[in-house]
C-alpha cells in the first residue's frame, strides 16, 4: 500500500479523472412523459465572500440519481431489489476498487449510433489482450462522452440511440467472465434503443439481479489502457 501511494504522489501511476463537471446544461434521462423524471443538477449560491458569509463561498446543490457520471447499485433494478448489500450504503467498500478492461468500439459507433457490442467483440479483444480476469469492469469505449448537448442525448422520435451492449452479451459477461460491472460514455448503461430487447434493458436487468454494478456517464475513456488500470 505505502508503494502504491508512493508511486501515485511521484507521478509513477498515472491518475485519470473519468467523471464530467456537474453543471446545470449536463444531459439527463428522459423517460416517457407519463413516467416519473430524473431532474438536472440544480445549484443555488448560498453566499461568496459577501454579506451572506464574509470569508467563504458555498452553495446548496439538488440532482436526481441518475445525473451526470455516476454508479447504478443493484437497488436501482427490480432484479436486484431484494438483494442483500444491495444499495451503495451497504456495499462492502472493497468492491469500489477493482480492475477494468477496456473494450473500444469507438469506431462502430461513430458509424452507427446503435451499435451493439456484442460476444464476438469481446472473444475478439480477448484474443489480443487475454481473456479478462474475474470481478472486473468491463468500460465500453464510445467516444460518446466527446459529445454534448442534444448530440449527446441523441433523441429521436422513437427514442434515444446510443451504443451498448446485446443482451447475449451481457448475460456472457456476468455468467462466463464473472463480471463486477458495466462502464458506459452514454446516460445509461444499456443501449438508447435496448426496451426494445428481450428483456429490456438486459444491462441493468442482468447485471443489478446478480448483485453487478454500473457506471455510465464516463469520459476520457480514450486515456486508459486495454488492460492495467483500475478504478477507484
Amino acid at each position: 500500500l505505502l508503494a502504491f501511494a508512493g508511486a501515485v504522489a511521484a507521478g509513477d501511476i498515472e491518475v485519470i479523472d473519468l467523471t464530467h463537471t456537474l453543471t446545470p446544461e449536463f444531459p439527463t434521462i428522459v423517460m416517457p412523459p407519463e413516467l416519473g423524471q430524473c431532474a438536472p443538477f440544480r445549484m443555488e449560491e448560498v453566499s461568496r465572500y459577501d454579506e451572506r458569509g464574509s470569508a467563504w463561498y458555498w452553495n446548496n446543490i439538488s440532482m436526481g440519481e441518475h445525473t451526470g457520471t455516476h454508479f447504478d447499485a443493484p437497488v436501482h433494478w427490480i432484479s436486484g431489489k431484494d438483494l442483500a448489500n444491495n444499495s451503495v450504503d451497504t456495499i462492502p467498500a472493497a468492491n469500489f476498487i477493482a480492475p477494468a478492461a477496456v473494450i473500444d468500439i469507438s469506431k462502430q459507433s461513430a458509424v452507427n449510433a446503435d451499435y451493439e457490442l456484442t460476444v464476438a467483440d469481446v472473444t475478439a479483444w480477448e484474443a489480443q489482450h487475454g481473456r479478462i480476469p474475474p470481478r472486473s469492469w468491463v468500460l465500453l469505449r464510445t467516444d460518446w462522452s466527446k459529445k454534448s448537448g442534444r448530440d449527446y442525448v441523441n433523441m429521436r422520435e422513437d427514442g434515444q440511440h446510443t451504443p451498448g451492449p446485446c443482451p447475449e452479451v451481457v448475460r456472457f459477461l456476468v455468467e462466463e467472465r464473472d463480471l463486477h460491472g458495466l462502464g458506459t460514455e452514454t446516460i445509461g448503461t444499456d443501449a438508447g434503443q435496448a426496451f426494445h430487447f428481450n428483456p429490456p434493458y438486459p444491462a441493468h436487468y442482468y447485471m443489478h439481479g446478480k448483485g453487478r454494478y454500473g457506471l455510465q456517464c464516463l469520459a476520457n475513456l480514450d486515456l486508459l489502457p486495454p488492460t492495467g488500470s483500475v478504478i477507484v
